[in-house]
């Protein structure tokens, strides 16, 4: 993608706190998507970046969103992949915790039991946009692979019906999983869907 996208766009890539070569970190709290979507937005105002497309993946897409929602005026779009929508994920707790128990690097037993925690404290239909999705107005790519293990029954369908309102874009990849972007049956296909948005977002902008 970023091949793809480099010789026409600026592209920046920063390291959420605790990730990449960012300072590593003993305890995460559970609003920590909020917490960086404030971190993001930090960056944006560093930067001095003029309406950026964000592209989240995972926890990245919820901060996508929460950034989409809060600060509409200060974003283009945003491309969401393997996207949480329900905080309650019963099927996914035996995945944090199989982490937890053998854990391979730090920052993951710390994730891994931060998520344990927001399962645990959430009630079924509880969502990570406290009910507002629909309320977002910037354009939206959705992708999101069909074999997703971190994805609850229904919640990829809450997730579209959330968004109707919206100006949106979907991908469904059936062969995909949680990572499509990077994912060598869906890669190229991710790509193709992300450089059409972009350049549709920027023209829609110009």
């Amino acid at each position: 993608q970023i091949a793809a996208l480099a010789s026409r766009h600026r592209i920046v890539i920063p390291d959420r706190t605790g990730y990449g070569r960012s300072e590593p970190i003993d305890t995460l709290a559970t609003d920590f998507h909020q917490s960086a979507a404030e971190e993001t937005l930090a960056v944006i105002e560093a930067l001095h970046l003029d309406r950026p497309i964000l592209w989240g993946h995972s926890d990245g897409a919820i901060v996508a969103l929460l950034i989409g929602l809060q600060t509409s005026d200060r974003i283009a779009g945003v491309i969401v992949e393997a996207t949480h929508y329900v905080r309650h994920k019963p099927a996914s707790r035996p995945f944090f915790e199989a982490i937890v128990a053998k854990p391979r690097a730090p920052f993951l037993d710390v994730h891994s039991r931060t998520w344990i925690r927001i399962v645990d404290e959430s009630a079924p239909g509880d969502d990570f946009y406290s009910g507002r999705l629909s309320e977002l107005r910037v354009p939206v790519l959705l992708v999101h692979g069909g074999r997703d293990p971190r994805t609850e029954p229904g919640e990829f369908e809450a997730l579209r019906a959330a968004l109707q309102t919206v100006p949106s874009r979907t991908l469904l990849l059936p062969e995909g999983g949680h990572s499509p972007h990077s994912e060598p049956a869906t890669m190229a296909q991710v790509t193709v869907a992300a450089v059409s948005f972009v350049e549709a977002v920027r023209h829609r902008e110009s």
